[in-house]
């Protein structure tokens, strides 16, 4: 399948390849709503913002894999980033990883890379729960999976009710980061 990771807006028939349907499926969800879009003008022609999409895809457990080719984007946000734990996880090939030391190279670096996951480390005097706010209300980001690495299940519960999907507690591996990551996506990596 061409490599459809940066293009912002699909076809029906793109969408049917990814979502593994007949292209009248995927023009029956945009004709009733359920998949957003628009038409473009003087034409019968659908396009499918892919935000829009993976929404869609998410809201229905419909797997993400096909979008990407299978390689899950995560950006982790970690004033110290874990050296071993990025080297592990690049070595399997199963994610692409950026990491950001504060919320302003966060900010860039998310823009461009388009992450699937982000992944906040959150101290306790972080501003944690606005950088979930405003990663979940930029249209280029909304659909990515906000997750957090903190001190405890305490806090974690409150990150949760804050706006975050999911939260692991002190010291995490990959493993345990793996899971996350795809429970949060569902992606299947």
């Amino acid at each position: 399948m061409r490599d459809l990771r940066r293009k912002d807006v699909l076809t029906t028939g793109e969408v049917a390849r990814i979502c593994h349907v007949a292209p009248r499926t995927v023009s029956k969800w945009f004709d009733t709503g359920e998949l957003r879009g628009y038409r473009i003008p003087g034409s019968r022609d659908r396009r499918i913002p892919v935000d829009q999409l993976t929404a869609f895809m998410r809201l229905h457990g419909i797997p993400l894999d096909s979008l990407d080719g299978g390689t899950c984007r995560v950006l982790l946000i970690f004033r110290d980033p874990p050296d071993d734990l990025i080297r592990q996880a690049r070595a399997g090939n199963r994610y692409e990883l950026r990491s950001a030391a504060n919320c302003f190279e966060a900010g860039v670096l998310a823009q461009q890379f388009r992450p699937h996951a982000v992944i906040v480390d959150v101290e306790e005097d972080s501003d944690a729960l606005e950088v979930c706010r405003n990663i979940k209300e930029c249209p280029s980001l909304g659909s990515a999976c906000v997750l957090a690495v903190c001190a405890d299940e305490q806090q974690g519960r409150r990150l949760e009710a804050g706006g975050f999907q999911s939260f692991l507690v002190r010291p995490v591996n990959l493993e345990q980061l793996a899971r996350a990551v795809e429970r949060a996506t569902n992606l299947v990596i």
